[in-house]
């Protein structure tokens, strides 16, 4: 189930408060003394985070369904998303041990699909929150962070603003959860301008940057397919230029992906490709033809589905 982006509600008291963690989420399903993780998109990533499987012993449950986000939080008391780029795309045993004792994860669970069996889709948020709390999900690697239903959304948003958080998620306290789908029932409310974006393309880099990425050329799905919402030239470290790299070289095609037009002074030495690769920015606000404004890149999302990167208000 994923919320939709939109403002406060203006029934505090019909709703609950939680805040937006910057990580990734994942499925987890813990069956008696094993745990087996699932990115948005499908794929499995049990091995990518072997730390978790902590969640087997502090589960009170024999086997449970659970919704949650996968954080790092840097040496820092908040999640840091840049952290856990550290720990994404990593396929070598050896670096998945070593990173996981540099650089630990930990999985914040929100939701309760199932217990014991008995499929709770269906029950309302206020009863699958208090059973998950009810779990006493709590250890060095996994927690179930609180959720408010004695503030008002403006309280939140306040004390999300105040640690630097990218925002806050009111959930209906009667809604039931709907796999897959964008829900009314659940609203994000950021504080600051982000979201993710579908690579097109990019653009080689000059001078210090010669030989690889100079920027990147975006776009969100629209109704005539990929529309093309701008370029990303800063936010990139050597190594993730590098990495980047790596992954475009073999989705290089000879035609714009872009269903709308690119301006010539970026379509002209552009290098195409096909639109897999979904990353997430930072940005100045919307122009008036649909660009983003000063994009600066904050990290690639595996977790997310090209076909779903839409334009939020």
């Amino acid at each position: 189930m994923l919320a939709t982006a939109g403002s406060l509600p203006p029934d505090d008291h019909t709703w609950a408060y939680e805040m937006k963690w910057d990580g990734v989420r994942a499925i987890a399903l813990v069956d008696g003394g094993s745990v087996q993780l699932w990115s948005r998109t499908g794929r499995e990533i049990t091995h990518s985070y072997p730390e978790l499987q902590e969640l087997a012993a502090v589960t009170g449950a024999a086997r449970a369904v659970l919704d949650g986000e996968i954080v790092a939080f840097g040496g820092g008391a908040w999640p840091s998303f840049e952290a856990l780029q550290q720990r994404i795309n990593i396929s070598s045993e050896a670096q998945i041990r070593l990173l996981a004792a540099q650089i630990p994860v930990s999985y914040l669970a929100f939701d309760l699909l199932c217990l014991d069996g008995r499929p709770l889709l269906d029950a309302p948020y206020a009863e699958r929150r208090a059973l998950l709390d009810g779990l006493g999900v709590n250890g060095p690697h996994c927690q179930t962070p609180p959720s408010f239903t004695d503030v008002t959304g403006a309280e939140m948003v306040a004390l999300s603003r105040q640690h630097g958080l990218e925002g806050v998620v009111a959930k209906r306290l009667t809604s039931r959860y709907e796999p897959g789908r964008r829900s009314p029932a659940w609203r994000k409310i950021k504080n600051v301008t982000r979201q993710e974006a579908v690579v097109g393309g990019w653009k080689p880099g000059e001078g210090g940057r010669a030989g690889r990425i100079g920027s990147l050329l975006i776009g969100v799905q629209g109704p005539g397919g990929l529309q093309y919402a701008g370029h990303v030239g800063t936010g990139f470290t050597q190594e993730t230029l590098a990495m980047l790299g790596e992954r475009l070289a073999p989705l290089r095609r000879e035609t714009s992906p872009f269903a709308s037009p690119v301006p010539p002074e970026h379509a002209r030495a552009a290098i195409w490709a096909e639109p897999r690769l979904v990353i997430e920015v930072a940005f100045g606000g919307w122009t008036s033809a649909g660009v983003m404004r000063a994009a600066a890149y904050k990290g690639l999302r595996d977790d997310k589905d090209p076909a779903d990167v839409v334009r939020e208000p």
